[in-house]
Order: structure tokens, then C-alpha cells, then sequence
């Protein structure tokens, strides 16, 4: 045998049939024109980016701690095929993000060598669920309100963000069937897994209030054609969850939820953002776990 390792010898094929996903990968994004579109502020296409790619890397994260928790041996590969699915788009988001942003930094970078203040996800992506229930409410709720972003992404004016987009139409919709199964199955099912899924999709209601507040740079972006003004989803997002939680006979009606945001005496929003960099705690524990490597060996590779 002409390979001294055990990696070398399984990989010397060009047969990727033989793996259940090959051994090499393409360029999802190979042959899409990388310029920025014109007029567009490159500080504000990079932070959109970063909004986008934190959501689906914390996400992911929170998913990838519930393998060898689920219910399931089949759950357990559906989560991790999720998770991955999600970091795919973390990815290509952080990449592009760098790139949009002119400094050096790649996806690495921005992965692995920020702190909390700095990350841009949703509060939603970063909570923890204190059971499987919580987590099929919560991953139908980011799904649903992902799915129906991307859709409208797609048609970007920057070819980047239109490529991820319609790639993860595709993955989005799974991700919110295999969600709502879930939350159908569970709450259509006996007493106790009705209670206990009325009870998570109560705790995550109130969480969508953040997600269909634009931020300055998505409602500038949305100006000039390239990104989507998310108050724009909350009819779409309503009307998807209420026939979820209808067959799920949860009587609980998503289009309430959210709807009353405190203001200041002066009339300013007083909820509280991650697109903001204002985040819990539960952030700061994730990237103590996740980027602990990098940083405890900076520049390492393996």
C-alpha cells in the first residue's frame, strides 16, 4: 500500500459513491459574481452578513448540543443534519461578511475571535431549551421566520446574498417541516406532551418581538435592493403558525405574541437587541465552549 496512514489509504478513490456524502465537496458559490453591488455601503453589507451568519452559527451550536439527547437515534441525525446545514450557511455568510468588509478577517476570524458584544444573532438563536419540546418550538419559529426571509432574499441585489439565499430555501424548508411535525406530533399527542408544548411555544412567543424590528442598516439596505425589511414577514410568519398550532390543538395565537413593545417615556423601543450587540448570558456560554480551541491555540490548524 503506497500510504503510511489509514485517512490516506480510504481516500484514494475517485468513487465518492461508495460515502454517504462524498469525499469532495464544491464551491457552492463557484461562478457567482463576488463584487459588491454599487451604492451600497460596504460597513453595512458586512454587518447585514454578520446578522445573518450569527443567527445560523449560534443556531447551529444549540442544536449540535442536543445530539445524543434526542428522543431518537433518527432525531439525533436529523438535528445534526440541521446543525450542519445551518453551519453551511454560517459559512458562506462570515465569508462574505469579510470580504464585504475589506480588513483581512475570514470566517475563522469572525467565528472564533469575537466576543458577545460584538455578535449580531437574535436573542432567539442564543437561548436555552429546557426540554425537547422548548427546542422543536423555538426551531419552528426561527425556521419559519428564516424560511420566509430567504425566500424574499433570493431575488438580492447582491448575487452573494441571492446565491445563499436560494440555496437555503432549500434547506429551510425541511428544517421548519421537520419542526412542525414535531410540534404537531407533541401536541396532538398525550396529556403530558400537550402540556409541556403549550408551555415552550408560551416561553418562545414573546421572543419574536426582536425578530421583525428592522435595524437601521436592514431598512438602508432594504432601500438600495439588497436586503429585506423583516417587518414585511410578520403576516406570513402568523399565518404559518397558527395552522401549525391549530393541528397541534395548541390554542395559542401567534399574531398576539410580540405585539406590544415597552417604550420610554420619550417613546423609544425599550426591547432589548442582538442585532444591537445587547445580549444574556446564554451567548457569552456558548462561545466560552465553541471558541475555546481557537483561542487557546491561536493559529492552530489540524
Amino acid at each position: 500500500m503506497a500510504f503510511d496512514d489509514a485517512y490516506g489509504a480510504l481516500t484514494d478513490h475517485d468513487d465518492d459513491a461508495r460515502w454517504a456524502y462524498g469525499t469532495g465537496f464544491t464551491d457552492p458559490l463557484a461562478g457567482v459574481p463576488s463584487e459588491l453591488p454599487s451604492g451600497v455601503d460596504r460597513a453595512d453589507l458586512a454587518t447585514y452578513c454578520l446578522m445573518l451568519g450569527d443567527d445560523a452559527l449560534v443556531m447551529s451550536h444549540r442544536l449540535q448540543q442536543w445530539v445524543t439527547r434526542a428522543p431518537e437515534l433518527e432525531d439525533e441525525l436529523a438535528l445534526a443534519n440541521i446543525g450542519l446545514d445551518l453551519l453551511g450557511q454560517a459559512r458562506l455568510l462570515l465569508t462574505r461578511a469579510g470580504a464585504a468588509e475589506g480588513a483581512g478577517r475570514d470566517e475563522d476570524d469572525l467565528a472564533y475571535r469575537r466576543d458577545p458584544h460584538e455578535f449580531r444573532n437574535l436573542r432567539l438563536a442564543e437561548r436555552a431549551d429546557a426540554d425537547f419540546a422548548h427546542l422543536m418550538a423555538r426551531l419552528l419559529v426561527f425556521t419559519t421566520w428564516r424560511l420566509a426571509l430567504f425566500d424574499r432574499l433570493a431575488g438580492s441585489r447582491d448575487p452573494m446574498l441571492a446565491a445563499i439565499a436560494a440555496k437555503g430555501v432549500k434547506e429551510l424548508t425541511y428544517h421548519r417541516d421537520y419542526a412542525a411535525r414535531w410540534v404537531v406530533r407533541l401536541g396532538d399527542g398525550t396529556a403530558l406532551s400537550r402540556e409541556r408544548m403549550s408551555a415552550a411555544v408560551t416561553a418562545i412567543l414573546p421572543l419574536v418581538t426582536e425578530m421583525f424590528q428592522p435595524h437601521d442598516i436592514e431598512l438602508r439596505l432594504t432601500s438600495a435592493g439588497v436586503a429585506v425589511d423583516v417587518a414585511g414577514l410578520r403576516a406570513e410568519f402568523d399565518g404559518v403558525l397558527s395552522q401549525v398550532l391549530s393541528a397541534a390543538t395548541i390554542d395559542v395565537e401567534p399574531a398576539t405574541a410580540g405585539t406590544t413593545i415597552p417604550v420610554t417615556t420619550s417613546g423609544t423601543a425599550v426591547v432589548a437587541s442582538g442585532r444591537g450587540g445587547e445580549h444574556t448570558e446564554a451567548l457569552g456560554d456558548i462561545l466560552a465552549e465553541m471558541q475555546e480551541l481557537a483561542r487557546a491555540i491561536p493559529g492552530g490548524a489540524w
